[in-house]
């Protein structure tokens, strides 16, 4: 925590890694959707024609979106495959997106909790380029913490 006077110190997007209960290779070139949102909740009391007042309600979170470069690693796509096919005895993983300083100590972790794949997208592929082809995964999650 800077002092007061100090400059804050900002973080690199780049530096970063991500960590999946049970899966060994969580290495991606991008990930989105670390966010929460509280919806809100109006209430007008009787007699108040000033407005209404509110209230915090349910809070929400988007889907996390995990890219990464084309392997024959199957973790990821299996992950998905058993929430598809109804294996749900152990879907709900906890994952932690780690940043990193330059020195690539830990500086501070994202930790997601119950999240499980609800969309996966293959490779695109394209004759006429020389790009890494790409997979995608989301994740729903139901809670995060900044630790």
């Amino acid at each position: 925590m800077p002092q007061p006077g100090q400059q804050p110190i900002y973080f690199r997007a780049f530096q970063f890694m991500v960590e999946i209960d049970g899966i060994d290779n969580a290495r991606f070139q991008e990930v989105g959707g670390i966010d929460a949102t509280i919806d809100m909740i109006e209430y007008r009391e009787g007699g108040d024609i000033l407005g209404p007042r509110k209230f915090p309600g349910m809070t929400k979170h988007s889907n996390l979106s995990l890219k990464r470069g084309f392997t024959d690693d199957k973790q990821l796509f299996n992950w998905f495959e058993d929430v598809m096919t109804g294996r749900t005895e152990k879907i709900r993983k906890n994952i932690s997106i780690v940043q990193l300083d330059m020195a690539g100590k830990e500086t501070l972790r994202w930790n997601l909790f119950s999240a499980f794949p609800v969309k996966y997208t293959a490779a695109s592929y394209n004759a006429k380029g020389n790009e890494l082809s790409i997979e995608s995964l989301e994740i729903a999650y139901e809670r995060i913490e900044k630790a």
